[in-house]
């Protein structure tokens, strides 16, 4: 579960969180939505520990995200909107992975290779030159691999064709099991078949929260 108590998140005179107070369940497919600069983003990174709060508190299955991240992170898969600027190939990336989080290989690139990405044709490649699209399939197929019992998708579908977006949500169907997905997305009409909740943020607050 993740479950937050009046976080507020302040960047100078900024106030990004103002008192937000939610908890996120198992079972719980969560499309969290919003204006941009509504907070989204810093409640992602507040969950995954990458920010510290001003005041109150995150809690993922009872642990702090910051005091336990790599225990915390270890529960959680997630495909951010601007891939990072790994320098790795595909083969050295998925060693990585492999080694630091035991994400079978093979997963990998079955994922891979569902979501129409040629691996083997790319497999010395620097995951830094590939497109944008790309780098995209490759993130989901990690995402999906991990088989986490949390999963955050930050607008996972930008970089994506409709071919590979329509890929993306096969899968996620596919793979449904009791796990708390979390959905920051524009497109909710893309994902109503997946999310039976909606989070509206605007201004750093819950606006409304409705099962759907």
């Amino acid at each position: 579960m993740i479950d937050i108590q009046n976080l507020t998140k302040q960047f100078g005179s900024h106030i990004s969180l103002d008192n937000v107070t939610t908890q996120i369940k198992k079972n719980d497919y969560t499309a969290l939505m919003g204006p941009n600069g509504a907070g989204k983003t810093t409640l992602i990174r507040s969950i995954m520990g990458y920010y510290h709060p001003s005041s109150g508190s995150v809690h993922i299955n009872g642990l702090d995200p910051i005091k336990n991240r790599t225990k915390v992170l270890d529960s959680i898969a997630f495909v951010p909107q601007l891939p990072p600027p790994i320098k790795l190939s595909l083969n050295e990336l998925m060693k990585y992975i492999h080694a630091s989080s035991n994400v079978n290989i093979e997963e990998i690139m079955h994922y891979a290779n569902e979501m129409k990405l040629d691996i083997n044709a790319n497999l010395n490649k620097s995951f830094f030159k590939l497109s944008g699209g790309m780098k995209q399939k490759m993130l989901i197929a990690i995402s999906l691999a991990k088989n986490s019992e949390i999963i955050i998708y930050d607008e996972p579908t930008a970089n994506l064709d409709p071919k590979a977006r329509d890929d993306f949500y096969r899968l996620l169907k596919d793979n449904e099991k009791e796990r708390i997905s979390l959905f920051v997305t524009h497109r909710l009409d893309e994902i109503k078949d997946i999310v039976n909740r909606e989070i509206y943020m605007d201004l750093g607050k819950i606006i409304s929260d409705e099962k759907i």
